[in-house]
């Protein structure tokens, strides 16, 4: 059998990583970080357990990945969905509805997130999916009208994040509504804006609980398939 190209290993190498991605949220959501491990995330994604450390450095690291992933496309969803605008004041509603539904929807995993965050050990880890969150909420910023990006940025950030926080705490945790009516009071903006309360949500901005969508796994690979943990993967020849 001819060896694979270069593009084509390239290829699989990214689809085990989507699969880890999304294993590490669907877990991470279902039984909490805790009782989560880096096995049960390879299980899942059927993937060899060594491959998890070729990729990420610890756990902490992956499902801080994982959970970017899923707040940066589903505030893409949300910022893109039909009727598209570009109207910043609509733009911004949306993002403010999209972070307060992961709050609302996701609840074990958004908490576990944000314990993540506050731990002084690992703390805040910029990646790839960060990144992209980043530029969503800045273009969603300047949109808006902002003069000063590199202050408000930070800010809507900061606030968001405290509104999720809000939202999770246990024993105490203040309802989504009030918490968006104070955000959009401090942005001025209309209570009709992005999807209210009481309105039926559109496409994009659902708690659906196949998350496929948000990780370019492609097709999965054959039973077949065994992967090594220098990233690439070899067909079994055995049979």
């Amino acid at each position: 059998m001819s060896p694979r190209s270069a593009s084509v290993n390239e290829e699989l190498r990214r689809r085990s990583k989507e699969r880890l991605l999304q294993a590490a949220v669907e877990l991470v959501g279902e039984r909490g970080y805790d009782a989560t491990t880096l096995g049960d995330i390879a299980d899942r994604a059927g993937s060899a357990r060594g491959l998890v450390s070729y990729y990420f450095p610890g756990k902490r690291q992956l499902v801080q990945s994982a959970v970017h992933r899923l707040m940066h496309r589903t505030l893409e969803e949300a910022l893109e969905r039909e009727p598209r605008t570009g109207e910043g004041r609509e733009r911004l509603a949306r993002a403010i509805d999209a972070i307060l539904g992961l709050a609302r929807d996701r609840p074990v995993l958004m908490r576990q997130h944000m314990a993540g965050l506050l731990q002084a050990e690992v703390g805040f880890v910029p990646c790839p999916e960060q990144r992209r969150l980043a530029e969503l909420l800045r273009d969603t910023v300047s949109r808006y009208g902002s003069q000063d990006v590199d202050r408000d940025y930070p800010m809507l950030r900061a606030l968001l994040m405290g509104a999720v926080f809000a939202a999770l705490v246990p024993g105490v945790p203040m309802p989504v509504p009030e918490l968006r009516a104070e955000l959009f009071e401090r942005y001025r903006l209309d209570w009709k804006l992005g999807v209210p309360p009481d309105a039926e949500a559109p496409g994009g901005t659902t708690c659906d609980p196949d998350l496929s969508r948000f990780f370019a796994t492609g097709v999965p690979d054959g039973p077949d398939r065994v992967e090594r943990q220098d990233g690439t993967d070899r067909t079994d020849q055995s049979k």
